[in-house]
C-alpha cells in the first residue's frame, strides 16, 4: 500500500524532528567528576562529521574501523558513523595487553583506528594510545604502519607520542568536514 506524503506530513515531521534534536540523547559522566551531555541533534551533527572524516581517510561500506576508546561520548559517535557508512566497527579494549592489541589489530584488517590519548580510571590517568602505538610497532597488521590513519580523542590533555602522516587529532578531523 503506497501512502501519499502531503505538505502536512512533511511539517508534522520538521516539528517532530525540531523537537527531539533539543532533548539529551547521552548523558556521561567520567573521572574526575566530569559530565558530558550531548542532545540528538549534538550527537547526529557529530557522527555526520565522524562519517565524513571516515569517508575522507578511504573509509567504504563493508570496512573496518578499529575503535580503541574507553566509555567516552567519542565511541558512541564512533559507532553511529561507521553505521552511516555501513562499515565495520572493531571493538578493542581498553583493558588489553599489547600482545592481546596486536592479535586484534592483525585480525581486524582495520586501516583507519580511532584511539584516546589516555583515560581515567581507578582514579588515575592511564595510557591509551601508548599501548596502541606498542601493539602497531609488532607489526599489528597486513599494511605497513604508514598506511594507517590513527585518530586521537583527546580526553586527559596530556603529552601523547606523535607519528607523523599516520596521527591526526580526531577533534582537527571533524572541523576539516
Amino acid at each position: 500500500m503506497l501512502h501519499r506524503v502531503t505538505s502536512e506530513h512533511a511539517e508534522n515531521a520538521r516539528e517532530l524532528q525540531e523537537q527531539q534534536a533539543s532533548r539529551i540523547a547521552l548523558t556521561w559522566t567520567g573521572e574526575p567528576g566530569r559530565m558530558e551531555e550531548m542532545t540528538h541533534g549534538v550527537l547526529i551533527e557529530q557522527a555526520e562529521r565522524a562519517a565524513a572524516a571516515l569517508r575522507r581517510y578511504g573509509v567504504r561500506a563493508g570496512d573496518r574501523v578499529a575503535v580503541h576508546l574507553p566509555l567516552v561520548p567519542e565511541s558512541v559517535i564512533a559507532t553511529i558513523a561507521c553505521g552511516r557508512l555501513d562499515a565495520i566497527r572493531s571493538s578493542l579494549p581498553v583493558s588489553l595487553t599489547v600482545p592481546e592489541l596486536a592479535a586484534r589489530l592483525r585480525e581486524s584488517g582495520a586501516r583507519v583506528l580511532i584511539t584516546a590519548d589516555a583515560a581515567f580510571w581507578d582514579g588515575a590517568v592511564r595510557p591509551v594510545k601508548a599501548l596502541l602505538d606498542h601493539a602497531l610497532a609488532r607489526g599489528a597488521g597486513p599494511d605497513p604502519v604508514e598506511r594507517r590513519t590513527v585518530l586521537v580523542v583527546n580526553r586527559c590533555a596530556r603529552p601523547v607520542s606523535w607519528t607523523p602522516g599516520r596521527d591526526r587529532w580526531w577533534h582537527e578531523a571533524l572541523d576539516e568536514v
